[in-house]
């Protein structure tokens, strides 16, 4: 999953325990997240990923919404997540919970 964020972001931060979740359930499975942070503020982005323990990996260019990964995403919005399954194809953009939930042990039961 590539998760596209930011500290100052009230429903993303409202999101990240769900991923949190998410991730706990079936990274041993051999699920992982990046996380792209549209932050500029370095102090406030690393504050928000040890408070929401955000254990994956995180990146930022702290260039917010102009952050090259971002603008190759076409991302308008945060949060937003694709989900991509092992070749890298995006499959689902934004899925609800339970969705997504179901995509990821279907995506897992393949391997």
């Amino acid at each position: 999953m590539i998760d596209f964020w930011a500290s100052w972001c009230a429903p993303c931060r409202t999101a990240n325990p769900t991923l949190v979740a998410l991730y706990n359930e079936f990274h041993s499975k051999g699920f992982n997240i990046i996380s792209v942070s549209l932050d500029e503020d370095p102090a406030k982005w690393k504050e928000a990923i040890a408070k929401d323990k955000l254990t994956w990996t995180q990146v930022s260019n702290l260039k917010e919404m102009k952050d090259p990964i971002a603008v190759q995403y076409g991302i308008e919005l945060i949060p937003t997540t694709f989900l991509l399954d092992a070749t890298g194809k995006i499959i689902g953009i934004d899925l609800p919970h339970e969705e997504m939930k179901a995509k990821i042990e279907a995506l897992l039961a393949t391997k």
